[in-house]
């Protein structure tokens, strides 16, 4: 007979750090297999997801009377075996579910349904693989609850630490290697548990589990690749020359002719390599091409360029064509690096080996603002242009932000060019004589950048045009701090001619081609008129600036949800479905927060109504989970430039978070019994830190970015401890406090631990929705207003009452 375990003695420290490590691995790596198979701005579903099963193992500990009755180590070790086995199993699902998100759209079909139930169903096996996770983390924290401080710290210690290795996994095995030694882990702490308690058949399954999750990370070729949505471009495993997963997006390399290669970054058209045997004189093909334009103004060749998003080198070798004598070529994605200067280096005729060109791995805005070189010409070659050639590309962008078009990148970018230095810029536009709304933005983001340089009338400071026909074009728009000259504008005008399917789109004095005008119009709108000019377009042009860094976004969120239920015209891709999703999502998100969270109270209801001061506790948790995320989400973008990778962002600042958001939680057990003590300067720091990072960080990481990475993520990790430290003493507060309100502590706390979570699901697609309308300074105000609204609720929560029997 089984032994029971003296589960009053332990601590399970160990156990709860373990969990949660695999946990945090398991979310950030199914980001990238989300953006990989569906679209970058799913991404924040996987993390509302993640905290949606997480919460839902609170639920079930509460509603559950087997789990009431069974003793720690027992369902510490079922939780852990049945979760290995979830994430395995969910993997295979999230891969090979097929689903069309367009489809979606097509209202009253049946494809529409059948989508709708596909993408609900990858949700719940992402949610399945979390729930387990959510069940050992409440139980600890419901049967100890005077060491919540203690468990949360190691709970919090253990995701801090994944998100220190968990970038490095990602990049060398991958993410559904990654994946399976989350589960490994998961297994690894199951079987410990069943030798414990002697339970020799379920030690034979945790051991065959877990050879099949080693299995599984590491032979990764065995599991099966993520099916992409059908928008995308299908990836075969058997004509592809080369593959690899990065942090930043997982590259394809296909051979579409010898003498190219393309390009898949996430499964769209992203770049290409073509074939190179050095002698630059058999480039002339440059001639004819729409990246000959930035060259044409001047009547030499410049000096020295820098190109920002180098990618497979083809600006790299129109440079070279166009005699420019230094390149300084920078690219984000490591692995798109690694082809040319490695894999594809003979191939592409080792350009980045030639004299001229220094071609680095790093993050554009970041690599400038420490550059001490001036340009004659920086060239941002649009990272989107090979993609909009895929139709269905312009609502994956729309969400995924940029730092390299905002009105703060154009000025970093004057302020590193020669006085009559020329800033390039080249964007796809989809379908330019109805909606030329990127061309349109970039051009009054430079209006905007130069107003800021004390320039109102930049009529001869900026040359527009295009090249290409049909559903594609090329835009290619140059900005000068000082005005083109007469003969220099000719000289563009002339260039623009000689290209085959080229336009004028603006030029001082100069007629614009075409029966869009948009351009020209803008550029003709004096400044103080400019915002009726925006508002009076059916889109969203404005300028954008880093505080709200999404260009791709055109649509208003009143006009989304007024035209929800409007079919989609599929021709046109770039209309709101980028938005349009990300309603659904947080439509989904609300829809599954309320089944598993707060609906199955209903079976317990006979507790649930004996328990005090639902209302307030449960607002109080709704605004620790919404101000949470919101800060989370607000601080990891602010330090994107800072860091140089968004990658390395995310991991410093979830990293730093939740370490020091343990030790708030493990410094709160002095204040258990008396909080009040503690809370106004909560109340102080808060406010003060906020308007901190609203208004004060930029500046600083601005002041220190030339400083090496090593010390740069040292800054970044100690600039958010004390956020970190008081954010965590706000989630053991409150749930030492309820759990003595009542003579059903497990219950109470269950029901805090499913409110926050309901709340955190909402935040995490929320915050994006508030930042793409108001801005992360926005954001930040509205996080900084739920924990005052804590801070009111809490005392009532305090309030003393008979502490209850506890009951195991």
């Amino acid at each position: 007979m089984a032994r029971r375990s003296p589960d009053n003695q332990r601590g399970y420290l160990v156990e709860i750090f373990l969990v949660s490590f695999a946990g945090l691995l398991l979310e950030i790596s199914y980001t990238r297999i989300i953006s990989f198979k569906l679209f970058y701005y799913y991404t924040y579903l996987v993390i509302g997801l993640a905290l949606l099963g997480i919460g839902t193992g609170g639920v079930i500990v509460a509603i559950s009377n087997r789990i009431r009755r069974a003793d720690t180590d027992r369902i510490l070790m079922w939780s852990c075996l049945l979760g290995a086995a979830s994430v395995g199993l969910g993997y295979l699902a999230v891969a090979r579910i097929g689903i069309d998100t367009n489809a979606i759209w097509d209202y009253g079909s049946l494809a529409s349904f059948e989508h709708v139930a596909r993408l609900v169903g990858i949700c719940l096996a992402l949610f399945a693989a979390f729930v387990a996770i959510g069940v050992i983390v409440a139980t600890l924290f419901a049967r100890r609850a005077e060491a919540i401080g203690r468990l949360y710290f190691f709970d919090l210690l253990g995701a801090g630490l994944a998100c220190t290795i968990v970038v490095t996994l990602i990049g060398s095995i991958g993410p559904p290697s990654t994946i399976f030694l989350a589960g490994l882990v998961l297994a690894g702490t199951g079987l410990s548990l069943t030798v414990r308690l002697n339970q020799r058949p379920l030690t034979a399954v945790g051991a065959v589990l877990g050879a099949l999750l080693i299995a599984g990370a590491a032979a990764p070729d065995l599991l099966p690749d993520p099916r992409t949505d059908a928008s995308k471009v299908p990836i075969d495993r058997d004509h592809t020359l080369f593959t690899s997963w990065s942090p930043i997006f997982r590259v394809d390399v296909a051979e579409i002719a010898e003498e190219g290669r393309l390009l898949f970054h996430d499964g769209l058209l992203g770049s290409a390599i073509y074939r190179f045997d050095g002698d630059v004189s058999s480039l002339g093909r440059f001639d004819a091409d729409a990246r000959a334009l930035p060259f044409t103004v001047e009547n030499s060749a410049p000096e020295k360029v820098l190109i920002i998003g180098a990618a497979g080198g083809n600006e790299i070798l129109a440079s070279l064509y166009f005699n420019a004598g230094e390149i300084d070529a920078v690219e984000l994605n490591p692995v798109t690096h690694s082809l040319v200067t490695d894999e594809f280096a003979e191939y592409a005729g080792h350009i980045a080996e030639h004299p001229r060109v220094d071609y680095v791995n790093g993050e554009g805005r970041s690599y400038l603002a420490r550059s001490d070189h001036d340009y004659d010409l920086v060239w941002y070659p649009a990272t989107d242009s090979y993609a909009a050639s895929n139709a269905a590309s312009a609502g994956a962008f729309v969400l995924s932000e940029s730092y390299l078009y905002t009105s703060d990148a154009i000025v970093e970018s004057f302020e590193h060019l020669e006085r009559d230095g020329i800033l390039a810029a080249q964007f796809g536009e989809f379908d330019y004589e109805n909606k030329p709304n990127r061309t349109a933005r970039y051009v009054g983001t430079a209006r905007h950048a130069l107003a800021d340089l004390g320039i109102d009338h930049p009529t001869d400071h900026i040359l527009v045009a295009t090249t290409g026909g049909g559903d594609l074009s090329l835009s290619t728009i140059l900005v000068r701090r000082t005005p083109f000259s007469e003969r220099e504008v000719q000289r563009f005008t002339e260039s623009v001619g000689r290209l085959s399917n080229a336009r004028l789109r603006y030029a001082p004095g100069y007629m614009t081609e075409g029966r869009n005008r948009l351009v020209q119009s803008l550029m003709a709108t004096d400044h103080d008129a400019l915002d009726a000019f925006y508002d009076g377009y059916e889109y969203d042009i404005r300028p954008i600036t880093d505080d709200a860094p999404f260009f791709w976004h055109f649509v208003r969120y009143g006009d989304v949800a007024a035209g929800f239920t409007d079919p989609i015209d599929r021709r046109d891709f770039e209309d709101a479905i980028g938005e349009r999703v990300l309603l659904l999502l947080l439509g989904i998100a609300v829809l599954m927060a309320g089944v598993f969270l707060l609906l199955p109270f209903a079976r317990i209801r006979t507790v649930w109504v004996e328990l005090p001061k639902k209302g307030r506790s449960a607002l109080y948790f709704t605004m620790l989970g919404l101000g949470f995320i919101f800060f989370e989400i607000a601080l990891i973008q602010r330090l994107i430039v800072f860091l140089g990778y968004p990658t390395y962002s995310l991991t410093v600042t979830l990293m730093s978070v939740l370490i020091f958001t343990g030790v708030g939680a493990l410094l709160s057990i002095r204040w258990q019994a008396r909080p009040a003590r503690v809370v106004p300067w909560l109340l102080a720091v808060l406010v003060i830190l906020t308007a901190f990072y609203a208004f004060g960080l930029v500046p600083m990481t601005n002041a220190l970015i030339t400083l090496p990475l090593a010390a740069r993520v040292v800054i970044a990790f100690l600039v958010l401890a004390p956020l970190g430290v008081c954010l965590g003493m706000f989630m053991p507060l409150g749930l030492h406090a309820v759990s003595g309100l009542s003579a059903f502590p497990r219950e109470y706390v269950a029901w805090g631990w499913a409110v926050n979570g309901f709340a955190s699901v909402i935040g995490s697609v929320l915050t994006t929705i508030l930042a793409m309308t108001f801005g992360f300074r926005a954001v930040f105000g509205v996080a900084l207003v739920a924990y005052l609204v804590a801070i009111a609720l809490l005392r009532g929560l305090t309030t003393a009452s008979p502490q209850p029997t506890s009951a195991q």
